[in-house]
């Protein structure tokens, strides 16, 4: 088994569930509006907005900026589709702010806590700080330090987002374990030189979206998996922890 000192993590959707904490809190606006919405298929929307707002500022064509500030922008463009566009600030920060406030997976905090024995723990997310922060102490989440895309200047899948994130933390990209459950986050950390443990979370797209982990260890080979683990309980002990 080979050697490493730190894990990072893609925090939404391997640690938190994303697409729950959403849909509760549109649930909330809108039933104090009197909307009718199917909060999951609005939280499936503002998700989709994620990797196209993040794409204008890889390509160079925005300067860096900060997820907060893309949710926003997002949820204004989106919110017509949903009869959300007379809200007030308040309420579109309440919305924005709902991704400080993600559930963990049922694992996911005793699970870092057994990790953290072992290894340092850093989320290397495309999430800025403040999110970050304000989510762990939400789901109790015990990172070391919060890396990723307001630290680095970079969103992944860009190559410098996980060499300069690994840079930080004194280390080589190959004393890094790249915790995920994505393929495409997973191939472009391996691709710079770190080792990658994917994490099954059937539930990230809602129930009638699920696969079975049998079916990743299939394809493991191709996946530019080292470790594939059924949740962070069996990552620790994988890991030896």
């Amino acid at each position: 088994m080979f050697k490493v000192k730190a894990l990072l993590f893609d925090v939404f959707g391997t640690v938190v569930d994303w697409r729950t904490g959403i849909a509760r809190d549109v649930k909330i606006i809108a039933d104090k509006h009197n909307i009718s919405i199917n909060p999951y298929d609005f939280a499936d929307a503002w998700r989709a907005e994620y990797q196209p707002a993040m794409e204008e500022i890889r390509q160079g064509r925005r300067g860096f900026t900060i997820l907060d500030k893309l949710h926003l922008e997002n949820l204004k463009k989106i919110a017509p589709r949903f009869n959300l566009d007379n809200l007030s600030n308040e309420e579109y920060n309440f919305l924005v702010t709902a991704w400080h406030r993600l559930p963990g997976w049922p694992d996911s905090s005793e699970g870092l806590n057994k990790l953290k024995k072992k290894f340092i723990l850093a989320t290397q997310s495309n999430g800025n700080i403040a999110l970050m922060v304000n989510m762990a102490k939400y789901s109790s989440l015990n990172w070391d330090v919060i890396l990723g895309a307001e630290v680095v200047g970079h969103y992944k899948p860009e190559p410098e987002a996980y060499q300069k994130a690994c840079s930080a933390l004194n280390l080589k990209t190959t004393e890094c374990l790249m915790v995920a459950a994505h393929d495409d986050d997973l191939k472009a950390a391996s691709l710079q030189g770190m080792k990658t443990a994917y994490v099954h979370r059937p539930f990230e797209y809602g129930r009638e979206k699920l696969f079975d982990i049998a079916e990743v260890d299939d394809y493991k080979g191709d996946r530019y998996w080292d470790i594939v683990s059924a949740d962070f309980h069996d990552l620790a002990n994988q890991l030896g922890c």
